[in-house]
């Protein structure tokens, strides 16, 4: 069937649009855009909004740089008593819509923090595991399965090293020594320099300038929204620089 020049015009103007899209995100890649999640491996709230960042990878790996740093959790963040722990687990499992109870087994109300799982998270990270999978794994075995991982740094570790592929002895010696606890003790630093108070929070931080923080904020969908517009603000940055170059210097 023959197109007019009128359908030819709305054609042209589609595919123009769609290409240069592609062209614009090409170059923003350029650019930096980082998320970095403040967690502590201990924190329910944590260990709920597992799935938002695992589908904020699976959609942004080719745009965004993810990582993960230790904010330990004091006496203000943690339960008074078991019952109060249990009262905490009942409310964000039922926000979550969660067809399970975490456990309240490793409470321990005369711990200040929970240093030896975090520890050994960390640890891990220096014998090559970057990703969540040691975490997770600590987090899981405490908060779903009752471990008292909590307590005996020993037991982290065997718990880390099998999900890392990990020698026990290895990945212990380094959860144990003073760079590990002083890099959390910077991250925790770092975190309670942002102001907030709520664990996770995402910190996502762009090239250009941008900066913003969800504390306590586990839904996907406003994360993924303001990533979106601080990606489309990325692009308009690199479009503007192939135009006009780098700023004059006055």
């Amino acid at each position: 069937m023959p197109v007019g020049p009128t359908a030819r015009m709305a054609v042209l103007r589609r595919h123009t649009k769609v290409s240069l899209r592609g062209v614009i995100f090409c170059e923003i890649r350029q650019v930096r855009i980082s998320i970095t999640n403040y967690l502590d491996v201990m924190s329910s709230w944590c260990f709920w909004s597992q799935p938002t960042w695992a589908e904020l990878k699976r959609r942004y790996a080719d745009r965004v740089d993810f990582d993960w740093k230790i904010a330990l959790m004091d006496g203000e963040g943690l339960p008074k008593s078991r019952a109060q722990e249990e009262w905490y687990y009942r409310r964000s499992g039922l926000m979550n819509r969660s067809p399970f109870m975490l456990r309240s087994d490793s409470y321990e109300p005369v711990l200040p923090e929970y240093l030896a799982p975090n520890l050994v998270a960390e640890a891990a990270r220096d014998l090559g595991i970057t990703d969540d999978s040691v975490r997770l794994a600590l987090s899981n075995s405490i908060l779903r399965e009752g471990s008292k991982a909590i307590r005996d740094v020993e037991v982290a570790a065997e718990i880390g090293g099998r999900a890392g592929g990990i020698e026990k002895e290895k990945l212990l010696e380094r959860a144990q020594s003073p760079e590990i606890e002083k890099r959390i003790r910077q991250s925790t630093a770092d975190w309670q320099a942002l102001k907030v108070t709520q664990r996770p929070t995402f910190l996502i931080d762009t090239e250009i300038g941008d900066r913003a923080i969800f504390s306590g904020m586990i839904r996907l969908e406003p994360i993924a929204a303001t990533l979106d517009s601080m990606i489309d603000d990325a692009a308009a940055y690199a479009a503007h620089a192939a135009h006009f170059g780098a700023p004059p210097a006055q």
